[in-house]
């Protein structure tokens, strides 16, 4: 078998949307009212911290493929005023949306139990809140939101290979800067972090088989495995992660936009960021290159995401263990796109129809589960009003 990224070919339905005339479906996209669409249309729970369940039109995998979102779209009307990371969320809301992980992520591992049959990944996505308005995308990258994706590992090894400079994928481009330039400074500042449930892990053992993915990234095991999900411990490591991840970027950005920065308000870590950070000669000189490139290249320079942007994904590797990865996101890249898995999703209605009332009855099982722990009430979409799927043309 050849190991590479691969390229999946997912079918998709037509998307039923009514764009109001002189506006591009971006614009729309972006807008509050597609984010009411996607509730009435593809809503299935939502609770009174305004996270919001859903089925993913635009799915990745048609085994199993669901996102919440918290849907801050009717009371933050600018897009670029809305919560876009779990270190922007209230406790309450915050423990909302731990439990809701949890209990997601546990019926993937009981559904899905044999990691020779089923990649279970869990991902948490920013892009930052000077995304333009008019690059491609969709409202939720305006907003915090969590993707929940299995994948028959056929259907992975039976994909052709991607192109490994797909722009997407996470070591092309700009996005791998930490891991290309900054690999050493990195993981010595994470490093740092008090973690004792999440063990760094020191190979490359932590890569899933067929792909080869992910390169290079720092990787922790949940030591302890799937019972730590129910552990808060485990959830304040994970948001360890991320707030060391942030620290790094804003003070490797702040750097960048000016000579001699200093420390940046509010990080988490002060003390490492100095020590560390500001002063390593490899880190000044890295920040002095990537600014002379954004002086002279007008390109690259609209590509630069000046607030952190990242990816944080839960998985289950190859040996049946819970591994923590987190990336520098950019222009186009998705949550699979970090194990190396591209996807392309193709229209498809009869390919779609055919697969969709299995697809909707595992979300509207796992549906239920978050419904008996009291973190939501249903959404009575037109697919299935009672809780049931009935398709639709009922």
């Amino acid at each position: 078998m050849i190991i590479g990224p691969r390229a999946i070919v997912t079918p998709r339905r037509k998307i039923p949307l009514k764009i109001p005339e002189g506006m591009s479906a971006v614009e729309f996209f972006n807008s509050a009212a597609n984010l009411e669409h996607l509730a009435k249309e593809n809503g299935l729970l939502v609770n009174e911290e305004g996270f919001l369940l859903y089925r993913k039109l635009l799915g990745h995998s048609v085994e199993f493929d669901t996102s919440i979102m918290l849907d801050t779209s009717r009371r933050i009307l600018d897009p670029l005023g809305r919560p876009v990371r779990r270190d922007q969320l209230t406790r309450q809301q915050k423990n909302v949306w731990s439990r809701m992980t949890q209990i997601i992520l546990e019926y993937m591992l009981e559904k899905y139990p044999d990691p020779a049959k089923a990649l279970i990944v869990c991902g948490e996505a920013s892009l930052d809140a000077t995304w333009p308005l008019n690059k491609p995308g969709v409202p939720s990258i305006r907003m915090i939101h969590n993707h929940f994706i299995v994948f028959p590992q056929a259907s992975i090894v039976n994909a052709p290979l991607a192109n490994p400079d797909d722009p997407n994928l996470t070591d092309s481009g700009h996005n791998s800067l930490f891991l290309r330039h900054l690999s050493d400074v990195y993981r010595r500042f994470l490093e740092v972090l008090d973690l004792r449930i999440l063990k760094p892990v020191e190979d490359d053992s932590a890569r899933i088989a067929v792909t080869g993915y992910p390169h290079g990234l720092p990787s922790w095991e949940v030591t302890g495995g799937a019972e730590q999900l129910g552990n808060p411990c485990f959830w304040n490591e994970y948001d360890l992660i991320l707030k060391g991840f942030l620290d790094f970027y804003r003070t490797f950005f702040a750097q960048v936009s000016t000579r001699g920065a200093g420390i940046p308000e509010g990080v988490y870590f002060p003390e490492q960021v100095e020590k560390i950070l500001l002063f390593s000669n490899q880190f000044a000189q890295v920040a002095r290159d990537v600014r002379d490139h954004v002086k002279a290249d007008p390109r690259f320079a609209n590509d630069i995401r000046w607030r952190p942007a990242y990816k944080q994904i839960l998985y289950r590797d190859d040996h049946d263990r819970l591994i923590v990865t987190i990336s520098q996101n950019s222009v186009g890249n998705a949550i699979t796109e970090l194990l190396g898995i591209v996807v392309n999703r193709q229209e498809d209605e009869s390919g779609y129809d055919n697969i969709e009332p299995a697809l909707v009855e595992r979300l509207l099982e796992v549906r239920r589960r978050l419904i008996a722990a009291d973190l939501g009430e249903p959404i009575h979409a037109p697919e299935w009003p009672d809780g049931r799927f009935v398709g639709r043309w009922s």
